[in-house]
């Protein structure tokens, strides 16, 4: 996405809750087992009340320390929830309005903010504003929210709509159009409204900035408390940020790095991707994961003896964390590029937790160490030794030090540490400076 510098409005400082906040992202049509793919026509489904579901789920995101619950889709759709019908209704497979409320009433109960998925670049096809222009063309009331070029249209033809990424179900609005604007403006302080705490921007990256720079100042005049993370796979996230005043983006390139890194035993892959996170702290926070509803799961990514290698980075180094839910059990699902290689990554969850197994307990040490050093919200991190299979990082404050060793190698590793003396997850031998690793080894260290 090419993004202009020339002008660029004020960034508007990042509300003080996001520096504490840790989300358990969950895909809700999936979590409770909703199907993704009726044949039953939309206005045709009764409402199934299975949002207490997640419900039943909330103690354990606050047993793992966590105290924020980013919901994928909830809305009205006609299949996986990002072809939207009807942005003011939840889902009928998911529940209704008294679902939804109480589902957020028990998270505000228990300290969890609450993050909904605003797929505002297109609607799905059953959308009544498209379906009101295959039926009157141009003369649709709402064919101002699509950007149609009607020359050479007759009625009965095809409406020539645009597409997002070439989906024939996801129909593209408009976001030069001051009806679109108006639309996602109402729908963002309608459910803001209703508690929620802020929004994860759908494809954020498809939409120009400059719609996001006149959509989320009006939003913040009334919400100025919510926080706005947009989903941007590529490009300038720097300029972007700065564009369209969003207080942060998904951090793929981090993502990517990391597995890869972990993955075919190349820390140098890994120290490029974090020297170019911690360029983007000039400017904004970034949202980081190593999962998430859309790529493989990090136990399938990068092998089980590893998953905390890639939990230790997420939750050592600056962000607004993601965990995404199932991987602090360890659960595997590998993404397909089919019709249906989405459901491996987005099961649905038994009704009860699982008891916590040796994963579990590594997320929860990992936590509780980001929530007693919460300046590693905004730190920066530096590389003290680096090879193709270990790593050492430091982070640190004045007054503070955390530092991550990383060894990727089947043989045991002795690695500086700096001024670190006290092992606090993982596990090492600490003596003189060094921590000893074994085979596939990682400890997160603190200065007594």
């Amino acid at each position: 996405m090419a993004v202009s510098n020339d002008t660029v409005p004020s960034l508007p400082p990042e509300p003080d809750w996001v520096a504490h906040v840790m989300w358990w992202h969950v895909y809700p049509l999936g979590f409770v087992g909703s199907d993704v793919r009726p044949e039953t026509p939309v206005a045709d489904r009764p409402v199934d009340h299975r949002l207490d579901r997640i419900t039943a789920w909330l103690d354990h995101v606050v047993g793992l320390g966590l105290n924020g619950l980013l919901l994928g889709p909830v809305f009205q759709s006609s299949t996986h929830g990002y072809d939207t019908v009807d942005h003011f209704r939840i889902d009928p497979r998911l529940g209704d309005d008294d679902d939804f409320d109480r589902l957020v009433s028990a998270a505000h109960e228990r300290g969890i903010r609450v993050l909904l998925d605003g797929v505002f670049n297109h609607v799905g096809r059953d959308h009544p504003a498209f379906r009101a222009i295959e039926a009157d063309g141009p003369a649709a009331e709402s064919a101002s929210l699509f950007g149609i070029d009607w020359t050479g249209w007759n009625p009965g033809d095809p409406v020539p709509v645009g597409l997002f990424e070439g989906h024939d179900i996801l129909v593209a609005l408009d976001h030069g159009s001051r009806e679109t604007e108006d639309l996602v403006v109402e729908v963002m302080t309608h459910w803001l409204g209703r508690g929620v705490d802020g929004w994860r921007l759908d494809a954020a990256y498809a939409v120009p900035p400059e719609f996001w720079a006149r959509v989320l100042p009006r939003v913040r005049e009334r919400f100025p408390e919510a926080w706005f993370s947009g989903e941007v796979i590529h490009g300038d996230a720097t300029a972007i940020v700065r564009a369209s005043t969003m207080d942060s983006t998904t951090q793929y390139e981090l993502w990517q790095g990391i597995w890869h890194g972990i993955a075919d035993r190349n820390c140098h892959e890994l120290a490029h991707a974090l020297e170019r996170h911690d360029a983007l702290l000039e400017t904004f926070v970034p949202t980081t994961f190593v999962g998430n509803h859309d790529v493989t799961r990090i136990a399938s990514a990068v092998g089980d003896r590893f998953v905390g290698h890639a939990a230790a980075v997420l939750f050592t180094v600056a962000g607004t964390p993601i965990v995404w839910a199932g991987d602090e059990y360890g659960w595997t699902g590998v993404k397909e590029e089919r019709v249906g290689g989405d459901d491996a990554v987005r099961p649905a969850f038994p009704e009860a937790p699982p008891a916590p197994d040796a994963t579990t307990h590594t997320y929860e040490a990992l936590v509780a160490l980001r929530r007693r050093n919460p300046w590693l919200h905004r730190a920066h991190t530096d590389v003290v030794h680096l090879t193709n299979t270990a790593l050492v990082l430091r982070t640190a404050t004045a007054d503070a030090v955390v530092v991550t060793a990383l060894n990727l190698s089947d043989d045991p590793v002795e690695l500086p540490v700096a001024d670190a003396t006290r092992v606090e997850a993982g596990g090492g031998a600490v003596a003189d400076g060094t921590v000893r690793l074994p085979s596939a080894g990682w400890a997160v260290l603190t200065r007594a």
